[in-house]
């Protein structure tokens, strides 16, 4: 009895040494993949968060970088545009009254201090010099005299007022053969569109030749006639002169200059502009204002060319001493109803 208790208890004693070695057994090979497994996972995240963080950054980069670009582009058109309109400034300064106005301003400021050290340099050298300079007496010489006769004198040539005209003597004369033609009606302005006779012919050439453009005539009996003749000699000496001669006619009354208007506006063609201050023909009633007029046109380098009506009886000296004028001397009876007409 023992010993089939003491087989048991060794049978029971085996299988748990048996059950035990199978349990170790199971356990070692269980612990290597742990151990391999927890090694692994450490080095798959670290590289995995790299990964991730590269993928992560780089649309983030890329997109800095391109707005970075944008805002230069911007910036390179903006700056295109900012010198493009400085130009156009810069051409609109130089072409407007305000730039060129400020270039001037700058060049008179320039010349201005050019001056001021120019006039201090003067200055300087004005002051230094010797403005008082003793006299030098120099006694001539007996041997430098001149020894001219005491008689002798330089003679002066005069031209008589005759002669004034004598050059133009061919040019007048052809005129005065057109005086006597045909009048010729669509001449061109300040021509004799009226023809004369043979007794006005011979007060021109009296007139022209042997006064010298100075001197009275005989009225021819009413102031048409005078007017006429007057005209004829405003047309020569326009031939003579051109526009550097003025005519300026003295009446004392407003009915005697409107009637001298008239007529030298039918004999030359005229118009009413032509009758002014400023044209070919001017009018005066007293003798103050034409004597100005007459002084102011040969100030100015032009001949006047003066005309006292018949019923003026007397003359101013001041009129006489001009180098061309006339005057008509009207008879008693002509003067007479001139004053009684008024």
């Amino acid at each position: 009895m023992e010993s089939e208790e003491n087989l048991s208890l060794k049978k029971q004693s085996s299988e748990k040494n048996i059950s035990v070695e199978n349990s170790s057994t199971e356990e070692v090979p269980q612990k290597t993949p742990i151990e391999k497994n927890s090694k692994s996972p450490s080095i798959n995240t670290s590289e995995s968060y790299e990964k991730l963080s590269n993928s992560q950054t780089e649309p983030l980069i890329n997109l800095a970088l391109k707005d970075l670009q944008l805002s230069r582009e911007k910036l390179e058109k903006e700056l295109e545009e900012l010198t493009k309109k400085k130009v156009q400034i810069e051409n609109e300064l130089k072409s407007s009254f305000s730039g060129q106005s400020d270039a001037i301003a700058r060049k008179v400021k320039g010349f201005q201090e050019y001056l001021t050290g120019a006039l201090q340099d003067l200055a300087q050298s004005a002051e230094q010099l010797e403005l008082v300079v003793p006299p030098v007496i120099v006694k001539p010489s007996p041997l430098d005299e001149n020894k001219r006769p005491e008689s002798y004198q330089e003679k002066e040539l005069i031209p008589a007022i005759a002669d004034t005209f004598k050059p133009d003597e061919n040019l007048i004369r052809k005129c005065f053969n057109q005086f006597l033609e045909q009048p010729d009606f669509y001449a061109e302005p300040w021509k004799l569109r009226r023809s004369l006779v043979n007794n006005d012919i011979k007060m021109l050439e009296d007139w022209f030749f042997s006064m010298g453009g100075r001197g009275a005539l005989p009225s021819r009996g009413n102031r048409s006639k005078n007017a006429l003749v007057a005209a004829g000699i405003i047309a020569i000496l326009g031939e003579l002169y051109g526009e550097q001669f003025q005519t300026l006619v003295l009446a004392s009354q407003p009915e005697r200059l409107g009637e001298w208007r008239r007529c030298l506006q039918d004999a030359l063609g005229l118009n009413r502009e032509d009758f002014g201050p400023n044209s070919g023909i001017v009018l005066f009633e007293r003798p103050d204002g034409l004597i100005e007029t007459a002084d102011r046109i040969e100030e100015r380098g032009d001949l006047p060319f003066i005309i006292v009506d018949a019923a003026e009886i007397n003359v101013e000296i001041p009129i006489l001493q001009f180098p061309i004028w006339l005057a008509f001397a009207g008879s008693t009876n002509e003067i007479f109803e001139e004053n009684e007409l008024i």
